[in-house]
């Protein structure tokens, strides 16, 4: 037996091993992964189908297939009467699979905000839906579905958002999508189609909306925001007719827009003809009263309403939905259904079990005592240890706006020995435009998925990490304002 045929002999010896019914497939595969890794190199002779049967011990007839299989898909090519030799089309593949969601190597505490306790998430409770599901979801029913959502799921939702956010909710214009982020890029792909070029966004507001909009061609302009909401005269000389704002607790300032603002915002995308795209991303999470309700319930015909079960129950579940105007509703469903065809039948069926039988409300109860409790927390955490902190917004959401004192910067010092320390957090600049003159430390910090023990030792090592102040330079009067339960 030549070189040749003891090297091919070697590569495929494990195949010869498997079961007799999947031998012939193992062979192939075998070959296939030799000719793809390098192994078997391109230009390389293989010994003739009679020879390697003989040396692999089996039929000439398996090695034929095999031959004849790689052949017809181009990893070997056969010259007739000169033998079958590894072609050149093959090339080696990228081994392994990269995990590309957002990570936090080497952080002890991540206070970045924008995720809730995954830990909650009803484990039992979803189970339970999935079964009962699939005991009674008949057959057609794991076909293509309407691109909007399964009906008994925009019903589900419909009378939900309208007992819980005060939305005006015609399932007939829910449409179910892949969390907020898809109901942005769906507005934005319809907006250019009607030739708007630019979108406003809040300042300070969320960056990702920006990279939404740009992925769909549009543009986003920063329009500033006061302690009362969007500011009227910059709105109205943007020349923007659409804007996305997120007025029953505005992210990240924590502000809830005045009735004046959110009365003026829709003056205004009457006058211009516009549309406004409410993120309600937390707005089921308010600590020292009822939430307030959402501004489309004032006019649904100009108000797009967006939500998901991103922050109640997990943002992997990619649930979500999208409250279209009556204007703009087909050109929306065409645009989501060329886009996927419409959302998972099961994951929208479990969904639906989960909110007719009581259970969504169940966790939102329980997901609102946590947070209460990890954000008293985080205000005593803060109060103790980055004493004349002030912490700005409602008692509401995932996150705070915490003002810690120039004393314990400046800013770059600050956020720099805090991750040297293993806390991960964010500074408000990174959501906008403006940055203080003052030299105070402004932080965006997220604790619902952070526990109570954790919190406290988070914002101690930051504190151990930046040195605690100068104690004169401390007024006890500026302290944390009470959370206001």
């Amino acid at each position: 037996m030549g070189s040749q045929g003891q090297a091919a002999w070697e590569l495929l010896l494990p195949a010869v091993g498997a079961p007799a019914r999947r031998r012939g497939r193992a062979l192939q595969e075998a070959l296939r992964e030799a000719v793809r890794s390098g192994r078997l190199a391109a230009g390389t002779r293989l010994p003739s189908t009679r020879a390697l049967a003989t040396d692999l011990g089996v039929s000439r007839g398996l090695v034929t297939e095999a031959y004849e299989q790689l052949t017809a898909e181009g990893y070997l090519r056969s010259d007739r009467g000169a033998g079958t030799w590894v072609g050149g089309a093959a090339r080696a593949a990228v081994r392994g699979a990269r995990d590309l969601a957002p990570g936090t190597p080497g952080v002890r505490v991540d206070f970045r905000p924008g995720t809730p306790d995954l830990s909650l998430f009803p484990r039992s409770a979803w189970a339970a839906a999935q079964r009962s599901v699939l005991a009674r979801l008949p057959h057609p029913a794991l076909g293509y579905p309407d691109p909007r959502g399964l009906p008994e799921l925009r019903e589900a939702l419909a009378a939900m958002l309208a007992r819980r956010r005060g939305v005006v909710a015609d399932p007939e214009r829910l449409v179910v999508c892949s969390g907020v982020a898809q109901a942005s890029t769906l507005m934005g792909f319809v907006l250019h189609a009607r030739g708007m070029r630019r979108v406003g966004i809040e300042d300070p507001g969320s960056p990702e909306h920006g990279r939404l909009f740009a992925s769909t061609g549009v543009e986003t302009v920063w329009l500033p925001l006061d302690e009362k909401g969007l500011r009227p005269g910059p709105l109205a000389d943007s020349g923007v007719r659409a804007v996305v704002v997120t007025p029953s607790h505005q992210f990240p300032s924590g502000i809830s827009w005045s009735a004046e603002r959110r009365a003026a915002l829709l003056d205004w995308a009457r006058a211009v003809d516009g549309y406004v795209l409410e993120d309600d991303y937390d707005g089921d999470f308010r600590y020292d009263r009822a939430p307030v309700g959402a501004l489309q319930g004032l006019d649904p015909e100009r108000v797009a309403y967006a939500g998901s079960v991103s922050k109640s129950l997990a943002p992997g579940l990619r649930l979500g939905w999208l409250l279209a105007p009556e204007a703009l509703l087909d050109e929306v469903v065409e645009r989501k259904r060329t886009m996927d065809l419409g959302n998972p039948v099961l994951d929208q069926a479990v969904l639906t079990e989960f909110v007719t039988r009581g259970g969504y409300d169940r966790q939102l109860r329980r997901c609102q005592r946590a947070y209460r409790e990890r954000r008293d927390a985080l205000l005593a955490a803060l109060a103790e240890h980055l004493p004349g902190t002030r912490v700005s917004g409602i008692a509401a959401g995932l996150h705070v706006i915490a003002r810690v004192p120039a004393r314990f910067g400046p800013p770059e010092r600050f956020l720099a020995r805090a991750a040297g320390a293993g806390v991960a957090l964010r500074p408000l600049e990174e959501y906008g435009t403006a940055r203080p003159a003052d030299g105070d430390v402004r932080l965006v910090i997220g604790y619902a998925h952070v526990a109570p023990s954790v919190i406290d030792t988070g914002i101690r090592l930051v504190a151990e990490a930046c040195g605690r102040g100068e104690a004169e330079a401390f007024d006890p009067g500026s302290g944390i304002p009470d959370p206001g339960h």
